[in-house]
């Protein structure tokens, strides 16, 4: 493979809490050591337990792969890959017409519905902290919070974020399962 080739992603797998793989590293270019999240999953409390949970940390890198793949994040230079070849420039590209692909609106439906989910309270802070990769600190001054509450609001909002993608870091089962059968109406078992 010579150094010019483009870099081919992983093939995509389901990632679980608790799994080795990162829903993230399929992004192109995506590096584990910017994320906050990463950052905070690798430190320990007093008590010895990660700041937040493998849940928190899945969930958060998710939401930062649909926004990503959605298309959501502001570019800051010309994207030459829309103008296509000189055929495309002469005719206005694709008609003149912006193109989106299905993968990016499926991203941005469920950027929306997680952000509907997690409420106005919360979305702002994980649009800072998972897709911009803001720091904790810098979020405390710009919103003028107290030092290191930032840790436990974020804390919050990764729970409710986990909560809505359905992760959890224990298996929560109902108590007891609804005995199910079929049979006609008027079926009784003999006794």
């Amino acid at each position: 493979m010579s150094a010019a080739a483009p870099r081919r992603p992983a093939p995509r797998r389901d990632a679980a809490p608790g799994d080795d793989v990162d829903p993230a590293s399929e992004l192109p270019g995506f590096d584990a050591a910017e994320s906050p999240l990463g950052w905070l999953r690798s430190r320990r409390d007093r008590d010895g337990a990660s700041l937040i949970g493998d849940a928190e940390f899945v969930a958060g890198e998710r939401f930062r792969r649909d926004y990503t793949i959605g298309g959501l994040i502001a570019r800051t230079t010309m994207n030459w890959d829309a103008l296509g070849g000189p055929a495309e420039r002469r005719r206005g590209g694709a008609g003149g017409a912006l193109v989106v692909g299905e993968a990016a609106m499926a991203a941005r439906d469920r950027v929306a519905a997680a952000v509907a989910a997690v409420g106005p309270e919360f979305a702002s802070l994980l649009i800072d902290v998972c897709c911009h990769l803001k720091g904790l600190g810098d979020i405390e001054r710009d919103r003028a919070w107290p030092a290191r509450s930032g840790k436990v609001v974020l804390r919050l909002a990764l729970a409710a974020l986990a909560r809505h993608y359905g992760l959890s870091d224990r298996a929560v089962g109902a108590d007891r399962a609804r005995t199910r059968s079929w049979g006609a109406p008027d079926y009784k078992p003999r006794a």
